[in-house]
């Protein structure tokens, strides 16, 4: 009976703080991260589990700096492992090419940096998004959590209707919650860009990272680190999209 009862104390005790440490945020933020080319997957990662961080990832079939494609199975370790850290998964396309425009109830979907594109309908849209979802849960053995992002967060009437009837959501991002990995570093050092998030992120926002950017020279995700503890220092907690209301399966 003893025993019992001090299982009980411990297993309340836990709870309240575990609800203490909720209480405790002056709020949420939601990190995301896109595919890239995928050099920094490993730090990234890393990062994340040091602070005990559960993030949301896109995932599309982009090339990386190492050769197989990002959702190549030579990646199914790594993907795996994410899974089974509980970090929560959306597709991000599979060609990571960009809707345009609608094309009566059709929508274009073109390359970057070209004009000239297809022309896809619904079926082919559905297609589009689940098959990055296909790819990863024969990695993994698990799906996607029913949210996507659009890449360049280009989107149209059409394409969010087509790829609501196919059970996805859409999942964009804060203004003050865009890294700025996608900018020249020449123009946008690391440490303003993260020093400019720290003083303007807010409860709610949702933040935009990828798995590295080719075009950026000096890379700024080792900056994830101090960005991911100041906020942490400021009291902000922070969720998976999938625990907000919203977007929760």
């Amino acid at each position: 009976m003893k025993l019992a009862s001090i299982f009980f104390a411990w297993l309340f005790a836990i709870s309240f703080s575990s609800q203490a440490a909720v209480n405790n945020c002056v709020g949420t933020v939601y990190l995301t991260i896109d595919t890239g080319h995928m050099e920094p997957a490993e730090e990234i990662a890393a990062i994340l589990k040091k602070y005990d961080v559960k993030a949301t990832f896109f995932l599309a079939n982009e090339k990386t700096k190492r050769g197989p494609m990002s959702l190549d199975t030579a990646w199914a370790s790594f993907w795996k492992e994410r899974a089974d850290e509980g970090h929560a998964f959306g597709s991000h396309t599979w060609q990571h090419h960009y809707f345009r425009s609608d094309v009566g109830d059709k929508v274009s979907y073109v390359p970057w940096g070209t004009k000239v594109g297809e022309t896809f309908n619904q079926q082919q849209v559905c297609d589009e998004i689940k098959q990055s979802e296909t790819a990863f849960k024969a990695m993994t053995g698990r799906g996607f959590d029913g949210i996507w992002r659009a890449p360049g967060g280009k989107l149209t009437p059409n394409t969010i209707r087509f790829a609501e009837a196919c059970g996805y959501k859409h999942v964009d991002w804060s203004a003050a919650g865009f890294s700025g990995d996608e900018l020249p570093s020449e123009k946008f050092p690391s440490d303003a860009l993260i020093a400019k998030q720290l003083r303007e992120i807010k409860d709610g926002d949702i933040l935009l990272w990828h798995l590295g950017i080719w075009s950026r020279k000096d890379a700024l995700y080792p900056k994830l680190d101090t960005l991911i503890a100041g906020l942490k220092t400021k009291g902000f907690c922070f969720a998976r999209i999938t625990d907000n209301p919203r977007w929760k399966k």
